[in-house]
């Protein structure tokens, strides 16, 4: 199939893009604000990878090569249009440590829904970093921020996402999760 996408077969390339829709949306979903960011996202993306399948290497994981490309994707995205984002944000605040394991009653969707609602900058290094596994120095080079922002950023993004964790289930456990009786 990857040989007659290369060729330009519609049909193959239809075909792929099927097989793939849902995983790359999944990826693409992580470094989005929203929905539609995520779509505009992934089919850059696979503008690429019909464009550059003479660059994948015949016996590798076509699925981590798919990968690379979205997420490299969604990066070029996020340079694109980090002008049009507010990347200082001081509003956050350090929230109380809960005793209760709350992701116990946040759902996966309600958790990726938190991480979209981060600004751009928070999220793309959230993402590489706990996601993707890169390093403080990788991101840097990745983003051209320094390592020292990269760390922050990522310090930042977690304090909010706890703090969207942790509202998430004092509201579904008004009594219990907030100590209140």
């Amino acid at each position: 199939m990857l040989v007659s996408c290369q060729k330009g077969d519609s049909r193959s390339q239809d075909k792929l893009y099927k097989e793939f829709y849902g995983y790359g949306l999944g990826i693409c979903l992580r470094y989005s604000r929203t929905y539609e960011e995520a779509v505009e996202i992934l089919n850059d993306g696979f503008i690429k990878i019909f464009s550059s399948l003479d660059k994948y290497t015949k016996g590798l994981s076509f699925k981590g090569w798919f990968r690379r490309i979205m997420i490299n994707s969604a990066i070029d995205h996020y340079r694109r249009n980090e002008k049009h984002y507010n990347s200082m944000d001081i509003s956050y605040a350090y929230s109380e440590q809960d005793t209760v394991n709350a992701l116990d009653v946040i759902s996966e969707k309600e958790l990726i829904a938190a991480i979209q609602q981060l600004p751009p900058s928070y999220r793309m290094v959230f993402n590489l970093f706990v996601i993707e596994g890169y390093s403080h120095a990788e991101i840097s080079n990745k983003l051209n921020i320094s390592v020292g922002t990269s760390k922050s950023n990522l310090s930042i993004a977690r304090c909010k996402l706890q703090k969207v964790v942790l509202e998430s289930y004092n509201h579904s456990n008004p009594i219990e999760g907030n100590g209140r009786e």
